[in-house]
């Protein structure tokens, strides 16, 4: 059987070449791993980085596999540079407050989950997963992600997607939400009160480089009984401490 649209065999043969690799490799490797001659692989890669497979690094110049491939594979969280960056920043984190971290990025008006740690001692475990997705409006990351919008992509942001409720913590209201990001916007820390999950509290930070763009967003999440504003500060205190390190070595 002659298969329909050679160019989607073509396309996988990059995203196999990425997979199969380190990722950062430039468009003369991904060619030639791939079989393909240089103008065909940035065709094929310029698409895949508009719908989010791939993702380029404009200082190196070279590919690694994008957000949006998470949902099919973890192999992007091996590969991830800001994952990499971030990852002894965040276990420390852990180890200090002991409670789950999450590190995420946006794609598509979602908030993706990259990566996980899970408590050391505690006995209670948050439902989330690497490569899940969900809203940006109900969770701490995800907010931090919207807080980064301008006037104009907010106002496609809320015709686009409906603000259901999933909790009765659940901000539905647009404009309530606008007063929420912009105080996110002018602290730098977002907070979900049971918005996603009843009984759950999350406290959310961006990751920024140094243009001042959202590279990622960490949080810290836990049953909302062990909230208190002692153990709260505590935690804010440890995160401005990661994401300082963090940003540090992105950029």
């Amino acid at each position: 059987m002659k298969p329909y649209g050679t160019v989607l065999i073509k396309a996988a043969k990059i995203l196999d070449c990425l997979a199969e690799t380190t990722g950062d490799i430039t468009l003369k490797q991904v060619a030639d791993l791939s079989g393909l001659t240089t103008s065909t692989a940035l065709k094929i890669l310029d698409t895949l980085i508009l719908i989010g497979y791939v993702t380029r690094n404009e200082k190196s110049k070279t590919y690694y596999l994008g957000p949006s491939i998470v949902k099919y594979s973890q192999v992007y969280s091996s590969n991830s540079m800001l994952k990499n960056i971030a990852e002894p920043s965040l276990e420390k984190l852990q180890l200090e407050v002991d409670e789950t971290i999450h590190l995420g990025m946006s794609n598509n008006n979602e908030l993706i989950y990259i990566d996980k740690l899970e408590p050391k001692e505690k006995s209670i475990y948050m439902s989330s997963k690497v490569g899940a997705r969900k809203p940006l409006y109900s969770t701490g990351m995800g907010k931090v992600f919207l807080s980064a919008y301008n006037d104009e992509e907010l106002e496609h942001y809320f015709k686009t997607v409906p603000l259901q409720a999933y909790t009765e913590n659940t901000i539905t209201n647009k404009f309530l939400m606008k007063k929420e990001l912009q105080k996110i916007k002018e602290t730098n820390i977002a907070y979900d009160d049971e918005e996603m999950e009843e009984d759950c509290y999350c406290i959310a930070m961006p990751i920024m480089t140094k243009q001042g763009r959202v590279e990622g967003a960490f949080s810290v999440s836990m049953p909302k009984f062990r909230v208190n504003e002692e153990f709260r500060n505590f935690v804010i205190d440890k995160m401005l401490e990661a994401k300082n390190t963090i940003e540090k070595n992105l950029n």
